[in-house]
């Protein structure tokens, strides 16, 4: 499970553009704090210092420029640095010397509102947490089935979170920043972009809402629930085999090379696949990561490793044009297409082949 470290590790996905700023003024009250100490704010991401006072008398003013609200922190002295959502106007903090260091925030909007988020989120996620310690720790059994039920049930309710957030705030920035934090949660593209679709136009055209847009399209690129990006390349004789002339099929798109020790051992699970689902409306096509010059090899590999099913290639090694197309970084790795285009699974290996074309195309018993 991964676990949140929700303030200070979050990727730096959300970055300033030059569009149009307008101010912000931060006033601060902190009691117990001395004289001197230093009060600066970071932006989250690349941590740029964006403004920066000394308290005198309990007071600061930090004033600066924002394009749109965002995600800061805000370090005073030595404590712990506190996260500040900054929009344009006038935000109060009010404080006092404790430890850790207490404040309360007014005058912006977007802070309440993710605020109001982690309240509800955190809480949820430190129950996930221990209790994923808790099953790692069970022997199976009833005890641990129980266990996993009310894991479950938690990270649905940690889903609904997500989603009510959605359906509350669509016209909020803070919304889109949300979804990108909260996407490691369940890595689910198409949910994600289910969520995104019902964001306010407003927060589509800001800086946050264009850059979710682009992790958006470039995540679809071969997940499941998408439609496989067709691409056509040169067979063994060199005539032209596109993806989509596998239509009507369910075709197990296997990238792979006859340099690639794991893959020309995992090619007799797909050989032994392809003969058992074969005459079930099912078909193999290899893209060959093959280097330039080295067509020989790829043609013996294919006789030695009894590939009986249709190769492609334009031997280019990892600039191969549908590697790149499918962000392909290492390999093995494969993709299941159905007849329709879609893609409705993604690195099949070992038993899990077999298991997934039992479930799509049937079969009396594993290994029937």
């Amino acid at each position: 499970m991964k676990k949140l470290l929700f303030l200070f590790l979050i990727s730096p996905f959300f970055v300033f553009a030059q569009n149009a700023a307008k101010s912000f003024t931060i006033e601060g009250k902190l009691d117990g704090i001395p004289d001197g100490t230093e009060i600066k704010l970071y932006r989250n991401g690349d941590n740029a210092e964006m403004a920066s006072a000394k308290v005198l008398n309990t007071k600061f003013i930090l004033k600066g420029d924002v394009t749109e609200p965002i995600l800061c922190f805000l370090s005073v002295g030595e404590n712990k640095p506190l996260e500040i959502y900054v929009e344009s106007g006038k935000i109060s903090v009010k404080g006092k010397k404790v430890n850790p260091l207490e404040i309360e925030i007014a005058g912006s909007e977007s802070n309440k509102e993710f605020t109001d988020f982690t309240k509800e989120f955190i809480p949820i996620i430190q129950q996930v947490n221990s209790l994923t310690s808790t099953i790692n720790g069970t022997a199976p059994g009833t005890e641990r089935e129980n266990l996993m039920k009310t894991y479950n049930n938690l990270q649905e309710s940690l889903q609904n979170t997500i989603s009510k957030t959605v359906d509350k705030k669509p016209k909020s920035v803070v919304t889109a920043f949300i979804l990108n934090v909260t996407y490691g949660f369940k890595e689910d593209i198409v949910l994600l972009e289910s969520r995104y679709n019902k964001l306010d136009m407003s927060v589509k055209n800001s800086e946050a809402g264009k850059q979710l847009a682009d992790f958006i399209a470039k995540g679809k690129i071969g997940a499941i629930g998408t439609d496989a990006i067709d691409f056509s390349q040169p067979d063994t004789l060199g005539n032209a085999v596109s993806l989509s002339s596998f239509r009507g099929k369910f075709v197990l798109v296997d990238f792979w090379a006859s340099w690639c020790r794991p893959c020309r051992d995992e090619n007799p699970t797909v050989v032994e696949n392809f003969k058992k689902f074969n005459a079930k409306n099912f078909t193999v096509l290899g893209v060959s990561l093959d280097r330039p010059g080295q067509k020989d090899k790829w043609l013996n590999a294919i006789k030695e490793d009894g590939l009986t099913w249709t190769h492609v290639s334009d031997l280019q090694f990892w600039n191969n044009a549908a590697a790149k197309l499918y962000n392909i970084q290492g390999i093995p790795q494969n993709i299941l297409v159905d007849p329709n285009g879609k893609i409705v699974a993604k690195n099949l290996r070992g038993p899990a082949l077999e298991d997934k074309l039992c479930e799509l195309l049937g079969c009396e018993t594993k290994g029937f």
